[in-house]
């Protein structure tokens, strides 16, 4: 199970509406200071992604739920969004090349295949998007953040 923690922003009629942070990779290398895949990181802008998940408990803004995902279905999705486009790519390109070998055929071919495999990938994520077994769980939910009070003792 792939785990993030996300914030609430809304709950209305059983489902919540999330926060996700995106993060880097970056942040337990010993080189970090030093690799450039770190800096440009550092560099770019602060992505948040929101997304609604079905939730019969009541949820409050600002509350923090633990979501995840099942890793089944993650590498699934990624082969369908990198993998259609790619074998459409390569294997239209290859087809045209062979047709009319030349280099301008192949070109468009490929570029006929890569969007062709973009479009079905699209098709496919949005009726697989539907399942049940593609759809992010809430797994822990956190105390609200009107249930956590801080008092000082006053000094004597």
């Amino acid at each position: 199970m792939i785990k993030e923690w996300a914030t609430v922003i809304s709950w209305q009629q059983g489902v919540a509406q999330l926060r996700c942070e995106q993060h880097s990779g970056c942040g337990s290398c010993h080189s970090q200071g030093t690799c450039g895949t770190s800096i440009l990181n550092k560099m770019g802008p602060e992505s948040t992604q929101q997304l609604n998940v079905i939730s019969t408990q009541p949820l409050v803004p600002g509350q923090r739920v633990e979501v995840g995902i099942t890793e089944a279905s993650l590498i699934r999705s990624a082969l369908l969004v990198y993998m259609l486009p790619l074998v459409g790519l390569i294997g239209c390109a290859a087809l045209m090349q062979g047709w009319f070998n030349t280099d301008l055929a192949a070109a468009f071919g490929g570029l006929v295949g890569a969007t062709g495999g973009f479009m079905l990938a699209r098709f496919y994520a949005q009726k697989l998007g539907d399942k049940r077994q593609y759809q992010p769980v809430i797994l822990q939910i956190a105390l609200p953040p009107s249930a956590l009070r801080l008092e000082q003792e006053k000094p004597q």
